[in-house]
C-alpha cells in the first residue's frame, strides 16, 4: 500500500527535528560522530534524491530514443511508398538545374516529353531507396549516449534532426547511393536520361551539360527525410496525440 506524500513529508520533518536536536547536544563531540550524523540528516532530508536523478535520466534517454525511432518510422514508412516524393509538393524532387535547361531546348523541338518522365522517375527512385535508410537511423538512436539524449532533449524541437544531419549525413549518402543507382536503373530513369541527352546533343550549338543524378538523387532523397524528421519530432515534443506509448506520455508530458 502506497504511503500518502503527505505522510511521508510529515516522517522527515520528524526525523529531520529529531535529528537537528541530536547535532545540537553532540555539538561537543568528535568531529567523526558529527560528520556522521550529518550524513544521516542529509540522507532523512531526500534518501533516494541520487537513485531518482537517475532513474529519471535513464528515463529520458529511453524516452527520447523510442520518441525517434517513432518518428523515424513514421517518415520512412510515407516517403518510401509510391508517391512518397512524388505526389508531395514539400520535398518533390525537380529535375536539376542542368536539365532545366535541357527540357526547355527539347520543348523547342517538341520532345520534351522525355523529361518529364525523368522527373517522375527520380521521385520514384527516392522513394524506393527511402526504406534503406531506417536501418541506420536505427543503428544512430541506438548508438547515442547520454550526454548526447540529454542536449537533444534539453534542445530546440529539431535538436534530434539536426544532430542526425550532422552525424549522418555522409554515411546515409554512402549506403543509399548504390541503392539508387540500382532504383535509377529498374525504373528507366537511366535509359530515359540517355535518350534525352543523345536528342539535346544532336541540336546545334547547345552547351555541354553533365549531371550526376544519384548523387543529385541522393541529397535530394535525404532532404526530404530530414524535412518530415524535423516536423514528426516536434510533433512528439508538442502534442499529446502523438505520444503513442506510456514512455512517450511520461517523458513528454512534463
Amino acid at each position: 500500500m502506497a504511503i500518502p506524500k503527505t505522510e511521508t513529508l510529515t516522517r522527515r520533518m520528524t526525523g529531520f527535528c529529531s535529528l537537528l536536536l541530536v547535532l545540537a547536544f553532540t555539538g561537543l563531540g568528535s568531529d567523526d560522530v558529527s560528520a556522521g550524523l550529518w550524513d544521516k540528516l542529509k540522507d532523512t532530508l531526500d534518501p533516494s534524491d541520487q537513485q531518482e536523478e537517475s532513474l529519471n535520466s535513464d528515463e529520458v534517454g529511453n524516452g527520447l530514443k523510442e520518441a525517434l525511432q517513432v518518428g523515424t518510422e513514421t517518415v520512412v514508412n510515407n516517403l518510401g511508398q509510391p508517391g512518397g516524393f512524388n505526389l508531395d509538393p514539400n520535398i518533390h524532387i525537380p529535375l536539376p538545374g542542368q536539365l532545366e535547361k535541357v527540357k526547355d531546348m527539347l520543348g523547342k523541338v517538341g520532345m520534351d516529353s522525355m523529361l518529364t518522365d525523368l522527373e517522375d522517375e527520380l521521385n520514384e527512385a527516392a522513394e524506393i531507396a527511402t526504406p534503406k535508410a531506417r536501418e541506420l537511423f536505427m543503428q544512430a538512436i541506438n548508438a547515442m549516449t547520454l550526454d548526447d539524449v540529454m542536449a537533444i532533449y534539453k534542445g530546440p524541437d529539431d535538436a534530434a534532426t539536426q544532430y542526425f544531419k550532422s552525424k549522418m549525413s555522409a554515411p546515409l549518402a554512402q549506403e543509399m547511393t548504390p541503392v539508387v543507382d540500382e532504383s535509377l536503373a529498374d525504373v528507366g530513369a537511366v535509359t530515359t536520361y540517355d535518350s534525352a541527352m543523345e536528342s539535346y546533343n544532336a541540336l546545334p550549338f547547345v552547351p555541354e551539360v553533365d549531371v550526376d543524378l544519384s548523387e543529385y538523387v541522393v541529397q535530394k532523397g535525404l532532404d526530404g527525410i530530414f524535412y518530415y524528421l524535423a516536423i514528426e519530432e516536434a510533433a512528439i515534443r508538442q502534442d499529446p496525440a502523438k505520444r503513442t506509448t506510456d514512455l512517450l506520455k511520461r517523458v513528454f508530458g512534463n
